[in-house]
Parts: structure tokens; C-alpha cells; sequence
């Protein structure tokens, strides 16, 4: 980390009670120092829950962090690392931190079981998840699905194949097979099923990264097809910034704190868009277990679901929102469920905040919108190394 910034990361993993914490402290010296107490340093203190490991998925956090986004809004933030048995949404909602990261769905699922929690900021305008199959197996859609043994994650993860299918005319309990998927794409390269579930940046270069036994170089993408949600017209949202209800309607200064978390959170997106490799090196050295060019192709990738940002970065679209809720309300999945019974209530999202904060970005001659943003061309390497 870079030490002329104050930062402080909090691991979590599965079966460890105690919290790692680690700081880059202001003089440079590159020891650990104790997390600050209260607000004696003159910033106030704010914690973020990620929904997942560290990686570029959240490379504008760790940004505004190492830039010294948030301590220019008089912020001191601490990013608490996520992991497969954290949910982000409860953790803000039972006061553990102040702010977290969460697909909509999900949220507005714990929402309707009681969470207190709102939707500030949308920052992925786009949905990530693909169903990826070899190019020879003849699905380009979600129609061509039938029959075929289908990988998900489950864990509220598979409600757009579900919508995607329902929308073909498949019913997911019958006309196809359905199989747990792990979190790699083990499966489909073993043949054991025929579409996995990938996110663009992550699972999708797993798949790239890996020998084509047949030619002993990398799989290239013409040898597999994708079947994109945002395509297909069953795109849901996914993270977005989410704070507690409860104190945006109680307490000012929380309210305050959540214009300027926006403001440099947005700012550190905004970075990550202009400075991609540089962004790349952040996320390696704050302690991401995947390789530097996996991580280079998911800068690039989350990128492409942020920017272009209509309206600006953050804003929390009606019509995407309203195919979420609609999605979330009447798709059912294997066993009937769906995500939700009823339509969530007037506060579960709100654009104030983020407009606010864009206000003050756009003051200062910041590109929120980001027009004319061109992606990258990334070279994987094997492994992702």
C-alpha cells in the first residue's frame, strides 16, 4: 500500500474469529499501527463491507483509499474484506458498519426479512453474469438451454438465468438439468456440465486462462459462446452502495458522512476508469489472491459495467430498477420461490445523496459520465499470472 496515505483493511475468513487489520500509517514507515479510536486524528470514522474477497471488483474503494479520496472529505475508511459466509446487507443493517456492497436483489430480499438498508449509489450499470458453453454445444441463448445440464451458484445468484429461461418459454424445474456450481469453471472444462455461470470479470477469464488440451495454447474466446443477461432482457442490478435506513432518516451527520463517502467513492471509480494498470497494482498489493493480468482484465471488464454512467455515476436508474423489482417479484425458481412477495417500500432506494455528490463532482470539472470511455484490449496470461 502506498505508505504517504492513512488506509486500513480488515480481513475476514471462513473460521477465523480475529480480524486482521492492517494500516499504511502517515509517516511512512510501512509497520502496522492500531486502528484510530473515535475521531481524535480529525476524520471521521467510516467502515465499507465488501461482498467478497479483495479484488478489482471493488478496485474504486481501494482507490478512493489509497488516493486519499476519502481523506479529502475528512474521512478515515476502513474496507472490510467479505468472504462466502458474509453478508454484506445484514452486516449494515445490524449497525456493524457504517456502509456495504450488494447485489439489488439480494439486498431487497434481506430487506423484505427486515434489514433496515437503502440503495445510495448504483455503481455497476450493467449486469456481469454470463452462461458460458463450448462453442460446439449449440447454446447462444437462453432458449437453447433446454436439456442441457445447467450450472448456478444458487445463494440468490441465479434469478437472472432463471427470468432468462422462464422468458424462453423454459420451465427451470423440469426442462433442464440444474447443477451447484463451485465458484470456477471447473465443471464446464471437465464437460461434468454444459453452460457455467460466470461473472464477465472473474469466472469468464478463469476459462480463457486455462490450456486447451487439443492445441496447447489458451482457450480463446471464439471457442465458447456466452449467453449475456443484459441481452437476453433479465439484466438484474448488482452493487450497489447501501446504507442504514434507519440513520438516513434520523441522523444528520450520517447523512452528511454518506454525500461525502459518495463523492470520493465515485471519485475513486472515476480514477479506476482513467488509470486501469494503475489500478491493477492497487488491488494486487492490497492483498488479492488472483494473479496481476486476472486482475488487469477485471478492471477492464468492471469498467465496461460502470462506464458509460448516464445521468452520471452512481444514479440508481427507475427503469432498471423497476426490471429488477419485477424480476425479483415473479420469477420463481426450481422450488417456486421467488426473491421477494411484495413490492419494497418508497425507501428502499434514493438518488439524493448521489445527486449531491455528483453536484459537487461536476463543480469541479469532473467526467462522471464517462462518454466517451473506451476499454482496453487485456492479454491474459496462463493462471491469470
Amino acid at each position: 500500500m502506498t505508505p504517504t496515505r492513512r488506509s486500513a483493511w480488515t480481513a475476514t475468513a471462513v473460521g477465523v474469529a480475529t480480524a486482521l487489520v492492517l494500516s499504511a500509517c502517515s509517516s511512512g514507515s510501512g509497520d502496522p499501527e492500531p486502528e484510530a479510536s473515535g475521531d481524535s486524528d480529525g476524520l471521521t470514522p467510516v467502515t465499507l463491507q465488501l461482498q467478497w474477497f479483495t479484488q478489482a471488483q471493488f478496485a474504486g474503494y481501494i482507490a478512493a483509499v489509497e488516493q486519499g479520496f476519502y481523506e479529502d472529505e475528512g474521512l478515515d475508511v476502513e474496507i472490510v474484506e467479505g468472504g462466502v459466509d458474509i453478508v454484506p446487507q445484514s452486516v449494515l443493517a445490524d449497525g456493524s458498519v457504517d456502509y456495504a456492497i450488494a447485489w439489488v436483489p439480494k439486498a431487497l430480499a434481506s430487506r423484505e426479512q427486515g434489514a433496515g438498508i437503502t440503495d445510495v449509489a448504483q455503481i455497476f450499470q450493467r449486469s456481469g453474469t454470463l452462461q458460458v458453453a463450448f462453442a460446439d454445444s449449440g447454446i447462444t441463448s437462453a432458449a437453447d438451454l433446454r436439456g442441457k445440464k445447467v450450472g448456478n451458484w444458487g445463494f440468490g445468484n441465479e434469478f437472472e438465468l432463471f427470468a432468462g429461461m422462464t422468458e424462453a418459454g423454459l420451465d427451470p424445474a423440469t426442462d433442464v438439468t440444474l447443477v451447484q456450481q463451485q465458484f470456477d469453471m471447473n465443471a464446464l472444462l471437465s464437460g461434468e456440465i454444459d453452460a457455467a455461470q460466470a461473472m464477465t470479470y472473474n469466472e469468464y477469464a478463469q476459462v480463457l486462462e486455462a490450456v486447451n488440451p487439443a492445441t496447447g495454447e489458451l482457450y480463446q474466446p471464439e471457442d465458447f459462446t456466452v449467453v449475456d443477461w443484459n441481452d437476453e432482457g433479465t439484466a438484474m442490478l448488482q452493487d450497489a452502495i447501501w446504507a442504514n435506513s434507519e440513520r438516513l432518516a434520523s441522523d444528520a451527520e450520517y447523512e452528511e458522512t454518506t454525500v461525502k463517502f459518495l463523492k470520493a467513492s465515485l471519485e475513486g471509480w472515476i480514477w479506476v476508469r482513467d488509470n486501469p494498470e494503475e489500478a491493477r497494482d492497487l488491488v494486487v498489493a492490497a492483498g488479492s489472491q488472483l494473479g496481476a493480468s486476472h486482475q488487469l482484465w477485471q478492471v477492464n471488464e468492471v469498467n465496461k459495467l460502470v462506464w458509460p454512467s448516464p445521468g452520471g455515476i452512481g444514479i440508481i436508474d427507475e427503469s432498471a430498477w423497476e426490471r429488477t423489482v419485477d424480476i425479483a417479484l415473479n420469477t420463481k425458481n426450481d422450488q417456486g420461490a421467488t426473491v421477494i412477495t411484495a413490492e419494497p417500500s418508497a425507501d428502499a432506494y434514493t438518488n439524493e445523496y448521489v445527486d449531491k455528490a455528483l453536484e459537487e463532482l461536476r463543480a469541479e470539472g469532473v467526467d462522471v459520465d464517462g462518454a466517451d470511455f473506451q476499454a482496453a484490449e487485456v492479454t491474459l496470461e496462463p493462471g491469470g499470472n
